[in-house]
């Protein structure tokens, strides 16, 4: 079977029909999303809209949770002042102009989402299991892969929350970071469409990079009245 995962979309519509149409290109069998639709870019609403109309389940991201209850704060880490600003501005600015409709599905969204496939069981969540806003970076020490595992009898676990994708198989274990559709941080700006093809015998994933009109999209996020600062970083993908 061959499953397809969009990370972090975050607002991007142009990022994700680009995916979207890649997904069924690639021949996709099922399709999830690993949560945060809005915030850094404008289009929360039609993201939602767009998940809804393709049947695209998925999980509940940080960003998803906090703007469903209208949190203080995203609980999204910032590395210096600037950044808190901005992660604050963009906060605003998406609770403001979330519709009733986005808001309800936000908050409904699951942590998990899990099924079967030839006796492997895959389990999809944000973040990690159990938390939504924990940063799990390829480079964390064997302990925390071991730790993270006995909190979820999943075979494969796949998340996101990073933006930075990779495949890590540790204890007979296959944990996999999709990455981010919308908002990239590993120095590529195209989207990163996510494949995990699982047979009887093996499990191969595919991080596949969906090019797609940035200018469109970076010209969106200025038009919209969010600062230019999340353009520029969309086009630079750190």
């Amino acid at each position: 079977m061959k499953i397809a995962v969009f990370g972090d979309i975050h607002g991007n519509i142009e990022a994700l029909k680009a995916a979207y149409a890649a997904a069924q290109a690639a021949g996709a069998e099922r399709i999830y999303h690993l949560g945060d639709l809005g915030g850094y870019s404008p289009f929360v609403n039609e993201v939602v809209d767009f998940l809804i109309e393709h049947a695209i389940e998925g999980v509940q991201g940080n960003y998803d949770e906090t703007v469903a209850e209208n949190a203080e704060h995203c609980g999204c880490k910032a590395e210096d002042p600037v950044q808190e600003e901005m992660a604050n501005r963009s906060f605003a600015w998406t609770k403001a102009h979330v519709t009733g409709k986005t808001r309800e599905y936000l908050g409904k969204l699951a942590v998990e989402v899990s099924f079967t496939v030839h006796n492997r069981k895959v389990a999809l969540f944000h973040a990690t299991p159990r938390k939504n806003t924990i940063y799990w970076y390829e480079d964390r020490p064997g302990k925390f892969y071991h730790e993270m595992a006995a909190k979820d009898d999943a075979d494969i676990l796949v998340y996101g929350h990073t933006h930075k994708p990779y495949r890590k198989d540790y204890e007979n274990k296959i944990f996999i970071n999709a990455g981010s559709v919308g908002k990239p941080k590993d120095g590529d700006p195209r989207a990163c469409l996510t494949l995990i093809n699982i047979t009887a015998q093996t499990v191969d994933v595919e991080f596949l990079r969906v090019a797609y009109d940035v200018e469109k999209a970076m010209q969106a996020i200025v038009t919209s009245g969010l600062p230019e600062y999340f353009a520029k970083r969309l086009k630079e993908a750190k």
